[in-house]
């Protein structure tokens, strides 16, 4: 069964439709690469799917479970939308740190927020936050930040701000970890750092949809390579049948920019 299903989904906004009827699935430990121009919709899909933007139609299925159907109102109460958001991590283009907090606080928020609803949490208030931040310790030396636990977000670069971002994203354990152009706001000296942590949770199995310019990370990382133009999907397939193989060819003078020369 796969771990994400996304069913027939359109998005207005006004009288634009953004997305038209877009539909795949994702299996478990499978990386899933979009690619396409800019206004093509694929920023707008990775909010549907975080529900930062909710779906006019269609259906989102995540371990088999409903999460959201355009046809059923019992899928889209406010007072769930924070709950469904768990299955899904996301990354931004432009970290999205709280300047006020260092490094570590940042990546040990969402949990913390969680466990204060808890019942147990003030009775064991030391014990639940000496774990929260072992765990964000561990997440942020996973990411090779272990030296910078202590810092604020202006004493980072931007590559290890988005690193931190990632951490944090890992931080409340998603089923699926979501990255929106993770790469676009960078130096080019600093993309690479940020591609091989990516690259290295790919290889753990880390289920990802990444949103992404990088070309050759699409092609050598992806398990599944979608191809977006005008709010649809146009091609989908491996990176072998997608890259080197287009059917579409529209799809071949997207592909042609970033083989000449």
């Amino acid at each position: 069964m796969p771990i994400l299903e996304v069913e027939h989904i359109r998005k207005y906004f006004d009288r634009t439709e953004v997305l038209k009827d877009i539909s795949f699935s994702l299996e478990q430990g499978q990386v899933v690469s979009i690619i396409g121009s800019s206004g093509s919709g694929k920023t707008t899909l990775l909010r549907c799917l975080n529900f930062l933007e909710r779906p006019d139609k269609g259906v989102i299925r995540v371990n088999g479970e409903t999460l959201f159907d355009a046809d059923n109102p019992a899928t889209q109460q406010e007072s769930e939308i924070r709950k469904k958001r768990l299955h899904f991590g996301l990354v931004f283009q432009s970290f999205n740190l709280f300047p006020q907090y260092t490094a570590l606080q940042n990546v040990m928020l969402a949990e913390e927020l969680l466990a204060k609803e808890q019942p147990n949490y003030k009775a064991n208030r030391k014990s639940i936050h000496a774990e929260i931040e072992k765990h964000a310790t561990e997440l942020l030396e996973q990411m090779g930040l272990s030296d910078r636990t202590a810092n604020y977000p202006h004493q980072l670069s931007g590559g290890q701000c988005q690193r931190v971002a990632i951490a944090r994203a890992l931080a409340l354990q998603p089923d699926i970890l979501c990255f929106d152009e993770p790469t676009s706001a960078l130096d080019p000296e600093l993309t690479g750092e940020v591609l091989k942590v990516m690259k290295e949770l790919a290889d753990q199995n880390t289920t990802m949809v990444i949103v992404t310019h990088e070309m050759a990370f699409a092609r050598d990382v992806a398990n599944h390579v979608i191809f977006m133009d005008d709010g649809h999907i146009l091609e989908q397939g491996s990176p072998l049948e997608v890259f080197e193989h287009p059917k579409e060819e529209r799809t071949r003078q997207f592909l042609s920019r970033f083989t000449q020369g």
